[in-house]
């Protein structure tokens, strides 16, 4: 199997419940991975993507190989039929199937580029790893997607949750850069697929895809969607309409998170994939504040993976 998203999790609850207790015995699987190995393969930058997935599975007594393309490998040629005769100097179709080679899983972490909306979406470099290795692909996050960090962000809900069914807001805020929807996508594609009153809130011009969005309630009343909210959940994300794709439209400081903010709801828990830029995109007072997850979510990255990679090791 594959763990690229939601769809190669065949129930979320279980998944979730099962790595919170692989988190109290996080070595007690190891021999599953023993005389095994998993390549990480990192086209953009990482910190706890790369150190987390490593964690895991090394607590799955699996050999780890990181390779980071960007410096270190050729530049990869991914469409059919092209004369390689400008600077490309490797085709995706051997160098999948060479790395299957040397790994028992592939792990890939390959970011929007912002140059073509089309191209993006088709998940040019996920999708042809898939297509062309002979051993199973674990997402580290992708052009449109980050499942590792949503599971993640469900574990951590579920470890803090005290409702049967809480109030989980999903909220834009101002950002320098031009950032992908991988984030916002896969976090509303789970809560989508988990028992919550799940609320979008963005400036207009800011939709997500549709097929993300889902039965999420949409406003763009940021204080609004704050009233007696259980979960707050912040990340920027760059506009998905074709005409403003990959662009920085809006930096209204006025969609940061402060206190005042907060204040609105239920005593509510803040959430952040981590980096984030303090007094962008949240004020100190709420990061550093009681009420802010975002050093557990980190911590739980770990766990998420662990279970990914376990599901895979399972089905070998």
């Amino acid at each position: 199997m594959n763990y690229f998203d939601i769809n190669d999790i065949d129930n979320l609850q279980n998944w979730v419940e099962e790595a919170i207790v692989l988190k109290e015995k996080p070595l007690a699987h190891k021999s599953l991975g023993a005389d095994k190995t998993i390549c990480l393969l990192f086209f953009n930058n990482s910190l706890r993507t790369r150190l987390s997935t490593q964690k895991a599975a090394l607590n799955l007594g699996m050999n780890v190989m990181i390779m980071n393309f960007g410096s270190e490998g050729w530049q990869l040629e991914y469409g059919d039929g092209e004369v390689m005769d400008q600077g490309k100097s490797e085709h995706v179709i051997e160098a999948a199937q060479v790395v299957s080679q040397y790994a028992d899983i592939i792990a890939i972490r390959a970011f929007a580029k912002f140059e073509n909306k089309e191209e993006d979406y088709q998940e040019q470099v996920l999708a042809a790893f898939m297509k062309y290795a002979s051993v199973p692909i674990l997402n580290m996050e992708s052009a449109i997607g980050h499942p590792l960090q949503a599971l993640t962000d469900m574990i951590t809900i579920a470890e803090h949750n005290t409702k049967s069914k809480p109030k989980v807001v999903l909220s834009w805020a101002p950002h320098p850069k031009a950032l992908p929807q991988a984030v916002a996508n896969s976090f509303a594609q789970y809560a989508n697929a988990s028992d919550f009153d799940f609320v979008i809130t963005h400036p207009e011009g800011y939709e997500l895809d549709p097929q993300f969005v889902g039965k999420a309630t949409v406003t763009h009343n940021q204080k609004e969607a704050f009233e007696n909210a259980d979960f707050i959940y912040v990340k920027n994300w760059s506009p998905f309409a074709d005409e403003n794709y990959g662009k920085v439209m809006n930096t209204d400081a006025s969609w940061r998170i402060s206190a005042d903010k907060m204040a609105l709801t239920n005593n509510g828990k803040f959430m952040h994939c981590l980096p984030v830029r303090r007094n962008v995109i949240v004020d100190d007072a709420v990061i550093d504040s009681e009420n802010s997850l975002v050093i557990k979510q980190a911590n739980n990255r770990t766990y998420a993976a662990q279970i990914a990679i376990k599901k895979i090791l399972e089905s070998l």
